[in-house]
């Protein structure tokens, strides 16, 4: 059983089905991925590669009482064929470059329990009408393959949803500024090319016909530009008035490049600290918030949906993706935030040596939390004084 079947074998590939699911804007509920020439940028690359690093180090919890065998298999990897960082990684590059991420639920082979979850690429994706009110999602890859699956049943995550009712906008926005650093590259290198060479511009007298011009220049190319010349060009006397052509190619200054990279940043919300991973403490605390913690919220909604019925989820059964954000702390806040939280008996033992990336101590022995001995409880206090503990709202 291959991929292909593993994801559609419990539903037929929606073939005979041809009626576009109505939405409300009027455009046709499909969506067409890029050719890729987006991600082949490495300014775009490196951003994209930057938050799908630090995603991938969200950890997933499975809470709730619900579908206990998906628990167990889920504190391990997503799916038979990735790692959750795998999962992750994919799972964010596919987002940030079409703006639109399919994830589909795998069964076991009996095709009745949920045993995971795949990122999945079309080249194509269309919401068709099912045999049931819940419209269908039809998939065509680029092999040519179809398969259709409740659209109850997909996961879809996506950026930029203004036109389409379901699906995420194109990434058309970021052409200009991607034609930009491509003509500023090729000028770049047009640049190095022409510092190599030297040409010039010379009159010859003597010369009236177009042959002859032309066996003069390959005559001159072959004595001064091949073989062992020395690098000495000797002009005879039918040659005046020379000159050296000069050729300047244009590139942007340096502050011109600086405003087309930052419209590439604002873009995908990142900085050029991020991606050379220089940001720690309160400025890494706003990287998480603004471009780590939106998609982390996202993709548990999104599998909580996909995971769990109405029913279940009302009883607090859902799926949700946390990071430490202790970790990126400076070695001194960290010092400071785990002295006073363990002396409080806020953290543990095991959680105060997670902060700094340590493992927890065996057989238990931090769990166990503590206090400073010089701190009490101020009712217990008065009451040992005899004092009236009530008070006045």
């Amino acid at each position: 059983m291959g991929l292909f079947e593993k994801l559609f074998g419990r539903f037929r590939a929606g073939q005979g089905i041809s009626a576009f699911w109505q939405t409300l804007t009027g455009y046709s509920p499909a969506f067409t991925s890029w050719d890729g020439q987006m991600y082949e940028s490495d300014l775009v690359r490196s951003c994209i590669d930057a938050l799908a690093r630090h995603s991938a180090k969200l950890e997933p919890t499975v809470q709730g009482a619900a579908l206990p065998h998906l628990r167990s298999k889920l504190r391990s990897e997503p799916n038979p064929f990735m790692t959750w960082y795998q999962f992750l990684y994919r799972t964010r590059t596919i987002l940030e470059a079409q703006n639109n991420c399919f994830i589909m639920p795998l069964y076991d082979d009996a095709g009745k329990e949920l045993e995971g979850y795949f990122p999945v690429l079309p080249s194509r994706c269309e919401l068709i009408d099912g045999d049931e009110d819940m419209p269908f999602l039809r998939y065509t890859f680029l092999n040519g393959q179809q398969g259709a699956m409740p659209l109850d049943l997909c996961g879809l995550l996506t950026r930029h949803q203004y036109q389409d009712d379901i699906f995420g906008s194109e990434n058309t926005a970021l052409e200009v500024p991607l034609d930009l650093i491509g003509m500023q590259a090729q000028g770049i290198k047009e640049g190095i090319k022409n510092s190599a060479t030297f040409r010039f511009m010379a009159r010859v007298t003597n010369f009236t016909k177009p042959e002859d011009l032309a066996k003069e220049r390959k005559r001159f190319n072959r004595d001064n530009l091949q073989g062992e010349s020395g690098g000495m060009l000797l002009f005879p006397n039918t040659y005046s008035d020379i000159r050296q052509i000069d050729q300047k190619p244009y590139t942007v200054d340096a502050e011109q490049q600086k405003q087309i990279e930052t419209r590439v940043f604002n873009y995908f919300g990142v900085n050029e600290e991020f991606l050379q991973n220089k940001v720690y403490g309160d400025a890494w605390s706003a990287v998480y918030e603004g471009a780590i913690e939106t998609f982390a919220v996202q993709l548990s909604e999104v599998l909580t949906a996909m995971t769990f019925t109405d029913r279940e989820r009302s009883q607090k059964n859902k799926i949700m993706f946390t990071s430490n954000r202790l970790q990126y702390m400076t070695n001194q806040e960290k010092l400071l935030v785990t002295a006073q939280l363990l002396d409080r008996g806020v953290f543990n033992r095991d959680d105060a040596r997670a902060v700094w990336n340590l493992p927890p101590l065996p057989n238990g022995e931090g769990q166990a939390y503590y206090i400073r001995g010089e701190y009490k409880d101020a009712l217990d206090t008065q009451n040992q004084k005899g004092e009236n503990t009530s008070y006045a709202l």
